[in-house]
């Protein structure tokens, strides 16, 4: 199945959905606290990841995550950014606006932005754990791309599936898409039918028993 039938089918799901879906198989990939920083959409597509650390000197540098947009060359980018520093921002609204230009589809930070006004300004999601005004510049550099980051404590690898709505932000491995989105889109028609059962008078007890969950996997 193409990449791209493949975020179809991941963008008619929603994180809680994907979540139960990994619980289900094992799997890591549900983070907690990287949610939306301004009332933004939801975001699927597939990660472009980005290392940050501190900076070490104060020798003039590329600014951090410019070369990553530089690099897209597809409209299915969601930008994946860690290894920053606590309350010093990781984005802005000037890496927002050629972001956009590039036609990526938001970022998820495991940290923080400035600017947050500029991004909501022309409709850039951006996901994170918090809002700060503290610059970036010659505090934190960029360290590497494409490589495999440690995201709010879930391994996340350039490639793998992202999907983020006002509950958080869910990580996929590209490796086991498929399997997550068949057991994920059970899970929804089984809670699509549990909503209508409570809806039509059926107990909520029995509605909800664990039995009920477990048979989806069945």
């Amino acid at each position: 199945m193409t990449p791209d039938r493949l975020l179809d089918r991941l963008a008619a799901l929603d994180t809680n959905t994907v979540s139960d879906a990994l619980d289900f198989l094992g799997l890591p990939g549900a983070t907690v606290g990287l949610r939306p920083l301004w009332n933004c959409p939801k975001i699927v597509g597939r990660a472009s990841t980005v290392l940050l650390g501190p900076k070490s000197d104060i020798a003039p540098t590329v600014h951090l995550i410019t070369p990553v947009i530089e690099q897209v060359a597809t409209d299915d980018r969601v930008l994946v950014i860690a290894g920053g520093i606590e309350g010093i921002s990781c984005w802005g609204d000037i890496i927002a606006n050629a972001a956009s230009r590039k036609h990526i589809r938001g970022t998820v930070i495991d940290g923080f932005s400035r600017d947050i006004d500029g991004s909501e300004a022309i409709g850039y999601p951006v996901y994170g754990r918090g809002v700060t005004m503290i610059s970036a510049r010659n505090r934190v550099v960029q360290v590497d791309a494409g490589v495999t980051l440690n995201v709010a404590g879930v391994s996340v690898s350039e490639d793998d599936y992202v999907i983020a709505d006002t509950c958080g932000s869910v990580f996929v491995p590209q490796a086991m898409i498929e399997k997550v989105l068949n057991l994920g889109e059970r899970v929804a028609r089984r809670q699509d039918g549990m909503v209508q059962a409570v809806r039509s008078g059926r107990s909520v007890v029995e509605v909800m028993h664990d039995a009920q969950f477990e048979a989806i996997t069945r």
